[in-house]
């Protein structure tokens, strides 16, 4: 019976079996021959002493440290989280650099769109100091301090930031779909090195735009040369390719537009002009109306349209001449042809979706007029994200979550137009100021404000839906049902593994080998290990359900695709039962076997019943 292994998913593997499958000839011995990849590359290798390239002091080990397995693992905080037994939605807590390799295995390639808001390295604002040999025990000193500001006197301010960034930008666009896009805000501090890093890690190719959001609408003038009004927000694909734009909605108006004034079968029209300047003289030529009246087009211009494709777009009915037959030619567009969604622009105003002020008076009053972010995003800003790539089942990643607006604006578009988006919110627990308001209120760290902004916003959405369905009956099926609309989540803490033996920071000496039975730490509990398990496999994601086996305790995990048993005193007959149930695989405890001939036998039985896989931890 083999162990599970107890890291997360080994990037630098997946990377070196890519390599080996594209181009197998270059694989000497299990390793890769770079002299031979470098001949089949031909003339796309670049070899030059001097180079164009973006790097500074840690950045090698930066890559390395993104691509090293994590030994760590997520605990489950049921008493923390909202509607735990139906709820898609996922909150968790810790260094997102950790978090990220955690979500590998299971959210590998199927993140719709990732929003972050990172530091935007003013000085004052905590960057991530990332530790390469011990980043859980890194992680838990790091959430204990009250101050982590990156001041500019730092003699390493950019590369610090770099550092944080670049890593977890990498393990990012893992997690991506291939068409999927990643929304990143940021200032001028450093933009520029931002796009730098974007370039390399996404693609020059795949950027897609700088977003320009006007976020204040009136000056400071205490300010020397210019009063910044603005944030950027780049937008990169992992595949432009095969990305698509939603468009923006089109309001009312815009339909209003179009009528049906000759009750065409097409249904609704507007008509735009037939002329066009500069002129093309092939195009100018005599039109006569239906009343009989001969027009030509305007001086300098032409008709849009050649003889030939006039004479077609007139047999079809696409050509007005207003209701007595006599106005000036025009091209009428169909309402059903017209793209749905209209192409955004690059600069995003205030009055479409709101500025930090709207943001900061919409969070306080969902907290009774308290202030407990200076800065938070406003809902319309990150809806308008969500809309433009996303359908209704995608999942939607923030890393930096902070007061967690992208989950409230997940929430809201799902409740305005049906989806079943899921959220799923990265923060490390930093700690409040002691003299803040937020801590006076009670939340000892950003992680309480942003869960409870999620609770509070979730029910006033939900009720704004049963006013709503009240309101206009309940035969409206316009309206998203509450009773179906998700706004729980489940809470996940990280944490060092639940597994004595993958935990490399105990030490077992010889007495300890070999009188060690019990192989889950004394203050974790069998739903921790089992989360555990469904991360390594993969189906972290997957709904669960605790089964009893002849009186023993075990877990179904995806409809029994996975069992997970680890109870004590396994017998050969709840093995066969086991069996009956026909999963996939089955994880046992190492120490739930009497003894080493129990584990062959099970292993033998439930092969025999045709069980896959069988490992113990």
């Amino acid at each position: 019976m083999n162990k599970i292994d107890g890291a997360s998913l080994n990037l630098e593997t997946i990377n070196i079996d890519k390599i080996k499958e594209l181009f197998p000839n270059v694989c000497t011995e299990g390793k890769i021959d770079f002299d031979k990849l470098r001949i089949v590359l031909g003339d796309e290798v670049e070899n030059k002493i001097e180079k164009f390239q973006f790097t500074w002091s840690g950045k090698s080990s930066t890559i390395k440290l993104a691509q090293s397995p994590s030994t760590g693992t997520l605990i489950s905080s049921k008493e923390d989280s909202k509607n735990w037994d139906t709820t898609e939605n996922l909150y968790i807590e810790g260094d997102n650099l950790e978090v990220l390799k955690q979500l590998q295995k299971t959210y590998y390639g199927k993140i719709k769109m990732i929003y972050i808001d990172p530091p935007y390295n003013t000085g004052g604002d905590f960057v991530y100091k990332d530790d390469f040999t011990d980043n859980i025990k890194n992680y838990k000193e790091q959430t204990q301090q009250t101050t982590r500001a990156n001041p500019e006197t730092n003699g390493r301010y950019h590369t610090d930031w770099l550092n944080m960034m670049y890593s977890r930008l990498m393990l990012a666009k893992n997690l991506l779909s291939n068409d999927g896009v990643i929304f990143i805000s940021i200032d001028d501090n450093e933009n520029h090195n931002l796009k730098n890093i974007c370039n390399e890690i996404f693609g020059e190719n795949n950027f897609i735009a700088t977003i320009v959001w006007e976020r204040a609408f009136s000056p400071v003038n205490t300010k020397k040369h210019f009063s910044t009004n603005h944030d950027y927000a780049y937008c990169y694909s992992k595949n432009i390719g095969i990305t698509t734009n939603n468009g923006l909605k089109r309001g009312e108006e815009t339909s209003e537009r179009y009528q049906n004034l000759d009750n065409d079968i097409r249904g609704p029209w507007t008509s735009g002009d037939l002329s066009v300047g500069p002129a093309v003289q092939s195009n100018i030529y005599e039109i006569t109306t239906p009343n009989g009246r001969k027009v030509f087009p305007p001086s300098g211009y032409s008709w849009r349209l050649n003889p030939d494709r006039y004479n077609e777009y007139l047999y079809d009915n696409r050509i007005w001449f207003g209701n007595d037959g006599g106005n000036v030619p025009r091209i009428k567009r169909f309402l059903s042809e017209v793209k749905i969604g209209i192409t955004p622009m690059t600069v995003w105003r205030y009055t479409d979706v709101g500025h930090s002020q709207d943001a900061q008076q919409s969070l306080k009053s969902l907290f009774d007029g308290k202030a407990y972010f200076d800065y938070p995003k406003s809902v319309e800003l990150i809806k308008r994200m969500i809309h433009l790539y996303t359908e209704g089942n995608s999942i939607v990643l923030d890393f930096f979550s902070g007061s967690s607006t992208t989950a409230h604006a997940v929430m809201q578009l799902n409740a305005e137009d049906g989806g079943n988006r899921k959220f799923i919110m990265v923060q490390l627990p930093e700690l409040t100021d002691e003299s803040s308001e937020a801590y006076k209120a009670g939340y000892k760290n950003i992680c309480e404000i942003g869960k409870e902004r999620i609770r509070r916003a979730g029910e006033q959405i939900k009720q704004e839906l049963i006013d709503k369905k009240n309101k206009a009956g309940l035969l409206d099926d316009n309206i998203v049902d509450p009773d179906s609309f998700d706004n729980g989540f489940k809470v996940f803490k990280l944490e060092s593994t639940n597994i004595i033996p993958w935990d490399g920071t105990i030490k077992l000496d010889e007495t300890t080998i070999f009188t060690q039975l019990e192989v889950i730490k004394d203050d974790r509990s069998d739903i921790d290990v089992l989360y555990e398990i469904m991360l390594k496999y993969g189906v972290f994601d997957k709904p669960t359900q605790e089964i009893k086996i002849n009186g023993k305790t075990m877990y179904s995990v995806s409809l029994g695709y996975l069992i997970v048993c680890l109870d004590n005193n396994i017998t050969l007959d709840d093995v066969k039962e086991i069996g009956k149930l026909k999963p996939h695989n089955v994880i046992f405890k190492e120490s739930g076997f009497a003894n080493d001939n129990d584990k062959i036998n099970a292993t033998y039985t439930l092969e025999k019943l045709g069980v896959e896989e069988i490992k113990s931890i």
